[in-house]
């Protein structure tokens, strides 16, 4: 049976400016790799109604899992819970739980559960929420979309809450062989054992160190065994005393 396939959704202004580089995307598809769920596509939006809207359908009908960050905090232009909820079709607005959690936190930390923070407990009608142990305003998953903080601390803490509760695939693994040959030498004969190989994937990832030209290839796939096999394949036909 398949891995479920998942898709990112980045939302922020501040990413596409450059203002702020985004660290959440590298987290989450190292997490979704050891829990066998396949990342196939990451999206990057704008804080804006339709553009959030339009990529939450699209992906949320094309994938498995659709996990968002960003654009969930108490601010106005924090707009993605309401987005979620146009596109799926939900109804939002204060919920008690929610409610209940940040009151509790600001009274335990000194601090006022005011208008805005309040805004922090508006959850899609249907929705269940995503734990945050950092800052406690929870995320919720609402169908299949996983919506979470864009604060990379925040952000990993909500998939470690989030992950146990999907059910994964088969882990992927992988193998790196460092080949310090051009690419143009290896090219022909890599192709031909990527070929052979079909279930294993393999990436060639060029580098330049001292002057030389090298290659790291990267095999992936879900044996051991068949991982072992293709680095002692490629390591023979490839290697620096290779033909």
């Amino acid at each position: 049976m398949a891995n479920p396939r998942a898709a990112m959704l980045v939302i922020g202004d501040e990413i596409l400016s450059g203002r702020t580089r985004d660290a959440n995307m590298h987290h989450l598809a190292g997490k979704l790799t050891e829990a066998g769920i396949d990342l196939k596509e990451v999206r990057v939006v704008p804080d804006d109604e339709t553009a959030i809207t339009d990529a939450v359908r699209a992906l949320s009908s094309a994938f498995d899992h659709v996990f968002t960050s960003g654009g969930i905090g108490p601010t106005h232009d924090d707009i993605t819970a309401d987005c979620v909820a146009r596109a799926m079709g939900a109804p939002i607005g204060i919920r008690e739980d929610a409610r209940a959690i940040l009151a509790d936190h600001y009274e335990r930390t000194g601090s006022e559960l005011n208008e805005a923070r309040l805004r922090m407990a508006r959850i899609p009608e249907g929705a269940s929420l995503i734990e945050n142990p950092v800052s406690a305003a929870p995320g919720f998953s609402l169908g299949n979309v996983h919506v979470m903080a864009g604060v990379p601390s925040i952000f990993e803490a909500m998939v470690a809450s989030l992950l146990p509760r999907l059910i994964g695939g088969t882990p992927l693994l992988s193998e790196t062989v460092r080949i310090e040959r051009p690419e143009g030498d290896i090219a022909a004969r890599l192709g031909q054992i990527a070929s052979e190989m079909s279930d294993l994937g393999f990436g060639s990832y060029p580098f330049i160190s001292g002057g030389l030209y090298g290659s790291n290839i990267v095999i992936r796939g879900t044996s051991p065994e068949r991982l072992a096999e293709a680095r002692a394949r490629l390591e023979q036909a490839l290697g620096d005393d290779a033909p």
